[in-house]
């Protein structure tokens, strides 16, 4: 597990299309049928990193939060499973329904979904606009695992209150970081 931060796709990239399979409901989808008319985040996450496993209680408050304003929320994990089987897609519908996911958590078996997005860690997180041009990349908040910073969510809220209210969010945003994608060999 390599400290990675986030690539830090261009702001106004329009949300490249996909079809995955989720982990927790056994369907298919395309973003087009995830996405939301308001706001949507696209979350690259894995059950075993302990970046994502330090910030999934405040994930799960924003996605209960902010569902409720419009915003979609999609979870992708794009590790190789080969290497990594706990974050294969059975163990990613345990994990889901362990911590309480409530969006969907797809599985990115080829990692085109994650090549195409400049995804480089998890987490990872995207706040795409009404017309799906990304609003947001970065990190969460400050808080790491070990720097004892609280868990607030303080930088995705501030970028989806500005989406939700029409405003542009702050190109000032900080690149996220974790472990980095767990790529098949050959990548």
């Amino acid at each position: 597990m390599a400290f990675t931060e986030s690539t830090m796709l261009p702001l106004g990239t329009v949300a490249p299309d996909f079809t995955l399979p989720d982990t927790v409901s056994g369907k298919i989808f395309t973003l087009k049928e995830l996405a939301s008319d308001r706001a949507t985040v696209i979350m690259f996450l894995c059950n075993h990193c302990p970046y994502v496993i330090h910030v999934n209680p405040e994930i799960i408050r924003i996605a209960k939060e902010y569902s409720a304003k419009g915003v979609h929320f999609i979870g992708i994990s794009s590790n190789d499973v080969e290497n990594y089987p706990q974050d294969g897609p059975d163990e990613m519908k345990k994990h889901a329904a362990a911590v309480g996911y409530t969006f969907p958590y797809l599985y990115d078996e080829t990692q085109d979904v994650a090549r195409t997005y400049d995804a480089a860690c998890t987490p990872d997180f995207y706040v795409f606009d009404a017309e799906m041009r990304l609003a947001y990349r970065g990190r969460l908040d400050g808080a790491r695992p070990k720097n004892d910073l609280p868990l607030t969510g303080s930088d995705l809220r501030a970028a989806l209150d500005a989406v939700l209210a029409g405003e542009p969010v702050s190109e000032r945003q900080y690149p996220s970081g974790g472990c980095n994608i767990k790529w098949k060999p050959g990548i």
